[in-house]
């Protein structure tokens, strides 16, 4: 059910993203899927009752200093959160990017409506 919403949640940034005339919803779309791809790969990495990947002492077999099963079995992989921390600053950079360049094409067309912008394009 959770990636089914994440599905839908894709699907309406996707909506918005090739429906919409106006800018501005176009990069409100496109945050909403990157959002959705992010809660998508956090929800792979879930483990229910699982153990943040910090080994210690009591995650150490006494006489070899092997790791255990145990801790093998239930800590998370940290791969996901790691991918997802780095896709947000990437979001936020490309975000800021896109607001910036709807602020300048406001300033030249004084519009942001895209169909607006393609008639007085010439």
């Amino acid at each position: 059910m959770p990636y089914a919403l994440c599905f839908l949640l894709f699907m309406v940034g996707l909506y918005c993203t090739v429906v919409k005339k106006n800018i501005v919803k176009i990069v409100i779309g496109l945050a909403v899927m990157e959002y959705a791809v992010n809660l998508f790969l956090i929800m792979l990495g879930y483990r229910t009752g699982g153990t943040a990947p910090i080994i210690d002492k009591t995650y150490l077999e006494p006489v070899t200093g092997q790791i255990t099963a145990g801790f093998i079995n239930t800590s998370v992989d940290p791969l996901p959160q790691a991918l997802v921390l780095t896709a947000i600053v990437i979001a936020l950079g490309s975000l800021a990017l896109m607001v910036s360049m709807c602020i300048r094409i406001y300033e030249k067309y004084g519009t942001l409506d895209i169909t607006e912008i393609r008639r007085l394009k010439g």
